[in-house]
């Protein structure tokens, strides 16, 4: 059944179907659009659009890369209500602060290894400044100028840079200059202040978020961008923070990928607050391929969705599933995530990914093809 069989048979709706013919032409819908989406579309109909925006853009084609991950530390001096992963600055007992020659230690774990990505993020430490991340990044980077260094949230930036007293533009080309090579999209939760306010109140918020990966992108730098979903936002709140991106995407076309990240409750002050269902999941990420139409991957982070509800994702608009990781990645497991030793082998991604009829392609940080898998 081709697509507009698929699309008549499963809607009626003429708001859903002139949103149909919109993506069936390859034009770019509205916000408004997006909202209906999300009001009205089923997981069918939502599917079938982003599936084939999916095998327009990238055919049969699934992403991943090598990777691993350094967490410098869970201290933090902000107070997430949804983070069940840092621990405050007073109460560290509990938390861990590693040095740069620990760093260290675990990059050279790697040495002889065909990994091509090292991503740092971690808490916000008062004594962890932008000094102290430039003496690492030179480091990691002289020791193997082979691997790309992608590292530090918006959050951590901005205060790294408050803290030592530079502007955004002289911090960011502090830390390119020291080896940093593009940013991962974490602490964009969502943008909109009514939300922010409830549950990140106290770190940068939506406009600083943008204003940093657009001083990226001006330098050459590539990032990501996420946004956290499945909590107290509403439907237009959501749409809101991807416009935003879209927005800022048109502007300097910086931004490798979108990745939705599900909130998980475990062991967080919103633990009251029920997670989203599998099937708000999937609509999610269909949603998200439909309305994103020039972020042209779409990835869902395996460790945190679980490997099936990852897989399932790739019938949905999903064309990369992030990488083999290792299992020092502590954020979603002390949030309750499925997967507790988030580590995958090559050989094990590949059969996720064929699993389901798709191609596995291993990539490098900036999408460019490494190997296929036939």
């Amino acid at each position: 059944m081709d697509l507009a069989s698929t699309i008549e048979y499963v809607v009626t709706d003429k708001g859903l179907l002139a949103i149909a013919d919109k993506v069936k032409n390859g034009e770019r819908i509205s916000e408004e659009d997006c909202l209906l989406l999300f009001e009205k579309g089923e997981l069918g109909f939502v599917g079938a659009l982003a599936n084939h925006v999916q095998e327009r853009l990238h055919h049969n084609k699934v992403y991943f890369n090598r990777n691993f991950h350094i967490e410098p530390t869970n201290v933090c001096v902000f107070t997430c209500n949804f983070c069940s992963y840092s621990r405050q600055y007073k109460h560290r007992d509990d938390g861990w602060e590693l040095s740069i020659e620990q760093m260290m230690d675990i990059v050279r774990k790697y040495d002889g290894q065909p990994v091509t990505e090292v991503h740092i993020v971690g808490g916000v430490h008062p004594k962890m400044n932008l000094e102290f991340f430039c003496e690492l990044l030179s480091r990691i980077r002289t020791h193997r100028p082979d691997l790309h260094l992608k590292g530090f949230t918006a959050v951590e930036l901005d205060y790294m840079f408050r803290k030592a007293k530079v502007s955004t533009e002289e911090g960011m080309r502090r830390m390119n200059e020291a080896g940093l090579q593009s940013l991962p999209g974490g602490g964009a939760e969502i943008f909109h202040p009514d939300v922010r306010e409830v549950i990140c109140a106290d770190k940068v918020d939506g406009d600083g978020w943008l204003a940093i990966h657009e001083t990226a992108h001006n330098l050459g730098m590539h990032s990501n961008a996420t946004m956290l979903y499945g909590h107290i936002e509403k439907y237009e709140h959501r749409v809101d923070h991807m416009s935003r991106l879209r927005q800022l995407q048109d502007k300097t076309g910086g931004f490798n990928c979108f990745i939705p990240l599900k909130f998980r409750n475990k062991g967080n002050d919103m633990s009251h607050i029920a997670e989203s269902n599998i099937v708000e999941d999937l609509r999610l990420y269909a949603i998200a391929r439909i309305f994103m139409d020039n972020f042209r991957n779409l990835k869902a982070y395996w460790p945190m969705l679980g490997r099936q509800t990852a897989q399932l994702t790739l019938s949905f608009g999903v064309n990369d599933l992030d990488g083999t990781i290792d299992d020092t990645t502590k954020i979603y497991s002390m949030a309750g995530s499925e997967e507790q030793s988030p580590s995958l082998t090559t050989e094990e991604l590949c059969d996720m990914i064929q699993a389901v009829g798709k191609t596995a392609v291993e990539r490098d940080t900036l999408y460019n093809e490494i190997k296929v898998y036939a």
